[in-house]
């Protein structure tokens, strides 16, 4: 049985085959319409979800499989009912779970419990589903990964993680942009080091946004705090003033750069509106391959 809780889990070889897999769902959907016909699948959401919800519970629907969607009153995980108790029972109602929640413990525990494949739709360490969707657009808008300069300017989040991991697998430029005392951490800085001997990706950090966005094919940006973090808004405002995404930082770039965020963007902080409104802008396609790129991670792990 196979789940998809991160990235660093997968070979090369694996990611690949997974975005090879969205780009022949997202250009003959038809073909797959009935390809998960009599499956369940459950969405566990303790988080608030836009694309990430929508795209799982849409995608399975136009795979033919059946979606439900629990809200975090109805399951209350760890409170009403302990997540190893949660996990068997849904283990006997449905085909593969779908877990969007606040701790990444809660998304292993689930799994170490679980006879049913798990997706970990976002925990306060990773977003692995996001990511997939990030590979796809750029593979899409600019080709071969290994051969770009992608920057990604803020916080050492989820996002960032999973980030790091996937270009420290599949090659690369990655530089990750962000002001001291918000790093990504040092373990995923340590595991992607590893990876990056084989891959040959170049991982890197820097305290300049502007010196690091010089050249780049790809910038990329994420809110300055996450979900969780909305008591210190104001402070990491501050803290990262210097790191915003905007017209001076793009003539930075690359003519041809696009411009990414995994949305919902706070206009005017982390990006500002000429950017995420330019030509260069590659966002919304970035949104729309969540859809695809759910529906390959459902087919992977549910079609034999």
């Amino acid at each position: 049985m196979k789940h998809f809780i991160s990235i660093k889990n997968f070979s090369q070889k694996e990611i690949r085959n997974l975005i090879d897999l969205a780009l022949k769902i997202k250009s003959d959907e038809a073909a797959y319409q009935a390809a998960l016909s009599g499956k369940s699948i459950g969405l566990i959401f303790e988080k608030p979800s836009l694309r990430t919800k929508t795209a799982f519970y849409v995608g399975a629907v136009q795979l033919g499989a059946a979606a439900i969607y629990y809200t975090p009153q109805e399951i209350k995980i760890g409170e009403r009912e302990s997540v190893a108790d949660i996990a068997r029972t849904f283990s006997v109602y449905l085909d593969a779970v779908v877990l969007r929640t606040f701790s990444h413990n809660t998304i292993l525990e689930f799994a170490k419990f679980s006879k049913i494949p798990v997706v970990n739709a976002l925990s306060d360490f990773l977003h692995p589903s996001q990511v997939l969707a990030d590979i796809l657009t750029i593979k899409e808008a600019k080709g071969d990964l290994r051969k770009l300069k992608v920057v990604y300017s803020g916080d050492g989040n989820n996002v960032c993680h999973s980030l790091i991991y996937a270009f420290s697998i599949l090659g690369g430029s990655l530089t990750v942009a962000c002001p001291k005392g918000y790093k990504p951490k040092q373990s995923v800085l340590a595991e992607a080091s590893e990876f990056s001997k084989l891959s040959g990706a170049k991982i890197c950090l820097s305290d300049s946004l502007v010196k690091a966005a010089s050249g780049a094919d790809v910038l990329y940006t994420d809110v300055w705090a996450s979900m969780g973090k909305e008591a210190e808004r104001n402070k990491r405002k501050k803290a990262f003033k210097n790191f915003q995404i905007n017209d001076k930082i793009l003539s930075a770039a690359k003519a041809d750069c696009i411009v990414m965020h995994c949305l919902p963007a706070h206009r005017g902080e982390e990006i500002t509106d000429s950017v995420i409104e330019s030509k260069n802008s590659a966002v919304f396609l970035q949104a729309e391959n969540r859809l695809h790129a759910a529906k390959a991670i459902l087919v992977y792990l549910l079609k034999p």
